[in-house]
């Protein structure tokens, strides 16, 4: 019997059918699937809608907040980027007239973001691209009755590692436009 995860690691290298084994061989497969379905995703977006992932997300936290629009700070801790990587992107998106930034009277650093018409319309067309990849690349392959226990995993997962609510009281990021 093993004595050090170091052993363990081996035995479950050693012996394919080890429950270490089979785990390590789900991560693997997940970090792959993700890989892949990411790009698919990146790309289907990219050559249908003109947006990249991260500028879609900007824009549907956008269009998801209470009036269209969020200080920049507050943009920063709910997308998929760095702050630094936030501001090249927010400035991809004012250039092509999708957002605009407004300086705030009552804080002479602030910055506020907000949705322009043409960015909600780009939204509109760039969710429905999204969400027909997301059916297409993930949502098909999973069975109603597989459905029920990802769910829970991914709660489970979330909580655990972010140490936040599930999912639940998250924004979603593909949900239907409400433009």
């Amino acid at each position: 019997m093993p004595d050090s995860p170091h052993d363990q690691n081996a035995t479950a290298v050693a012996d394919p059918t080890t429950s270490d084994a089979r785990s390590l061989r789900v991560w693997r497969d997940m970090l792959f699937a993700h890989s892949i379905i990411v790009q698919e995703l990146g790309e289907e977006l990219a050559e249908q809608a003109g947006l990249t992932l991260a500028q879609y997300d900007v824009l549907l936290r956008l269009r998801d907040s209470a009036d269209g629009a969020m200080r920049m700070g507050e943009l920063a801790e709910g997308v998929l980027v760095t702050t630094s990587g936030l501001t090249r992107v927010v400035d991809k998106l004012e250039s092509a007239g999708l957002v605009e930034r407004v300086r705030l009277s009552t804080d002479r650093r602030g910055v506020r973001v907000s949705l322009t018409g043409a960015g909600r319309d780009r939204l509109r067309d760039a969710a429905r691209v999204h969400r027909e990849g997301i059916r297409r690349h993930f949502t098909r392959h999973i069975t109603d009755d597989e459905l029920p226990a990802l769910e829970s995993f991914f709660s489970r997962l979330f909580t655990e590692a972010r140490g936040m609510p599930a999912v639940e009281s998250l924004p979603m990021p593909a949900m239907p436009p409400r433009c």
